[in-house]
């Protein structure tokens, strides 16, 4: 379907930017949170991302943890115990951050992580944008944590080209439902 990553970020982020606003995963993410999650890999949602910030409010506010990505200077990710998302500080290009650092082996303590990513593929590619920070990190997660990519109903494909270094995903988490995807038998 698409000859490159390069090809599918900029379809996927032209499709994107098209939008008239961005929808928020609360919804389908109060429907299948499993019970037992206590802390929670997440992200801050920007711009045409599926919104996180409700979830992230309704997760502290039922007694849930959330870890919040860093951004380092090399592109590495650090994380931090989300304060609330009006607590967040400036972080590097435009992110908004926990003020504490916890470091990068923290997001092994997460028992779900939702990460950010352009689209999924049925068999658990994950496209991000390119920076390699959040492959870097999910080699970081706990095996067994679930991995869930947070993406429109639209960004499941059938495929998407990847590399040796990406880390496959468990399930495409959307503003409407939670997608789960075949991961190769080699994972």
């Amino acid at each position: 379907m698409f000859q490159s990553k390069a090809v599918a970020r900029q379809y996927f982020l032209s499709a994107r930017n098209a939008r008239w606003h961005a929808d928020g995963l609360l919804g389908s993410a109060q429907q299948v949170l499993p019970d037992d999650v206590r802390r929670v890999a997440l992200y801050f949602s920007r711009a045409s991302e599926p919104q996180t910030g409700a979830l992230i409010d309704w997760l502290l506010a039922t007694d849930h943890e959330v870890l919040l990505p860093i951004l380092y200077a090399d592109n590495h990710l650090g994380w931090g115990v989300a304060p609330g998302a009006a607590d967040l500080v400036p972080g590097r290009l435009g992110l908004s951050e926990p003020p504490t650092d916890l470091g990068p082996e923290a997001i092994a303590t997460a028992e779900l992580v939702i990460c950010p990513a352009l689209a999924v593929a049925r068999d658990g590619v994950r496209l991000g944008r390119g920076g390699g920070s959040y492959d870097r990190a999910l080699a970081r997660v706990s095996p067994g944590t679930p991995i869930w990519a947070a993406v429109y109903d639209a960004e499941v494909v059938d495929s998407l080209p990847f590399d040796a270094h990406d880390h496959p995903v468990d399930a495409a988490l959307t503003p409407n439902q939670l997608i789960p995807l075949r991961r190769s038998a080699d994972d």
